[in-house]
């Protein structure tokens, strides 16, 4: 039945002279060589469509915007010319009662045909913080090597002296990423040969990017009692993934368990929002900024009477509405107070620190004389023990009672 509906529409669009396009993507991948070659090899590539209904295809091969006259599944690319390098793509076509019916176009691959002698091959696959990288100093013809070195942008960073031709760089860092370039140097009839290779790039990503929270708050989307919170982030792995966990605090108060979504949907209420990614396999955990909604007050420190300026005091800094202490070292820090400051009149001064209060494990400064007193009522201490002992356990460990929260 699926298939009469989708040939109707075929039909339909056919007739209104719009283009037939099969409702899926070609796949192209490369069965023998590499992405990037010496002038005078070859490559050997493969496309396939992905239909369920195992359909007859045929095959169109481009080469950037100019279509190549191969048209079977596989294509051959014998004896390579430098002028032969650009992106490669391949779609399916078929011919139908409605006319001929065409895939979207297979993703990119990319292939450098090198004229020279020497090539740094680099694995295609994604780098990551904390993986090993192995890459080679590629010579043509492979003469006895006595000298390679490594270089990333164009400083030294390993020399061999040997017939190796492998550099590996383990623990990789954001800071190993650039441009990597080699030099082999090689002796024949009585001659050294030295020769640079071009640069090849080397991309680390971070296996969790920094999140970020959206506070959306439209009631023509969500119920006018409620927020949604949405944690973005950009999470990086190899297959198979392990899963991620998203937590959401209200001023540094978990609300909830744990969800593999990366929303919830509160109470509408003001205060300090943040959220949280873990994935607890890998024992990465990262925070977000705070995002501040709707309008947070907090109560004010008055001077004991004696204390009053004989001149009035103007442009006092007030703080931030709640008091919060972070979790330890891996998350952000606390926005500051954004607030307006105020003026005051002399005969009550009220004043406001914008210094973050102690940790529970320190001693609180004393920065008022003895007989400063509050007038107003004493904020309650947040509670972030609990937090403390999650945070401290699952970075250390990788093991977390917050992973028991999953459903």
């Amino acid at each position: 039945m699926n298939q009469v509906v989708f040939l109707c529409v075929l039909s339909m669009l056919s007739q209104l002279g719009a283009p037939l396009l099969a409702p899926f993507r070609a796949v192209m991948e490369m069965v023998s060589g590499e992405s990037r070659i010496f002038s005078g090899e070859s490559v050997r590539l493969i496309c396939s469509v992905p239909d369920i209904h195992r359909s007859s295809w045929n095959y169109m091969w481009f080469r950037g915007s100019e279509q190549l006259p191969q048209h079977g599944q596989h294509l051959i690319l014998w004896n390579m010319k430098v002028e032969e390098s650009g992106k490669y793509y391949c779609e399916g076509v078929r011919d139908t009662q409605v006319g001929n019916i065409k895939t979207l176009q297979s993703l990119p691959l990319e292939i450098n045909v090198d004229g020279g002698w020497v090539i740094l091959r680099v694995p295609p696959i994604l780098s990551l913080v904390g993986d090993t990288l192995t890459v080679m100093c590629r010579v043509r013809g492979t003469p006895p090597l006595h000298e390679v070195i490594l270089y990333r942008d164009a400083v030294e960073v390993m020399r061999r002296n040997d017939l190796n031709p492998y550099f590996s760089l383990t623990n990789l860092t954001l800071k190993e990423q650039g441009m990597y370039s080699c030099r082999a140097s090689w002796d024949i009839h009585r001659r050294t040969h030295s020769v640079i290779s071009a640069d090849a790039s080397v991309q680390v990503s971070e296996v969790l990017s920094l999140p970020v929270l959206e506070i959306v708050a439209d009631n023509n989307l969500i119920p006018v009692n409620k927020i949604k919170l949405i944690c973005h982030l950009q999470y990086n792995t190899h297959a198979p993934a392990p899963p991620i966990h998203y937590y959401f605090y209200k001023n540094n108060n978990r609300l909830g368990t744990a969800t593999s979504e990366n929303y919830d949907l509160v109470e509408r209420t003001p205060g300090q929002y943040s959220c949280r990614a873990k994935v607890p396999e890998l024992g990465i955990s990262r925070w977000s900024e705070q995002e501040t909604f709707g309008q947070v007050r907090g109560p004010e420190i008055m001077l004991h009477p004696s204390l009053r300026p004989r001149m009035p005091w103007s442009l006092v800094p007030l703080i931030s509405s709640q008091q919060t202490s972070r979790p330890p070292a891996a998350h952000p820090s606390v926005h500051q107070s954004t607030q307006t400051p105020a003026f005051f009149q002399p005969t009550e001064v009220s004043i406001q620190t914008s210094s973050p209060p102690p940790k529970p494990s320190q001693p609180a400064p004393s920065t008022l004389l003895p007989t400063v007193q509050s007038l107003t009522q004493t904020p309650a201490p947040i509670n972030i023990s609990e937090e403390l002992s999650d945070d401290t356990s699952a970075e250390s460990s990788g093991d977390s009672a917050e992973s028991d929260d999953m459903p």
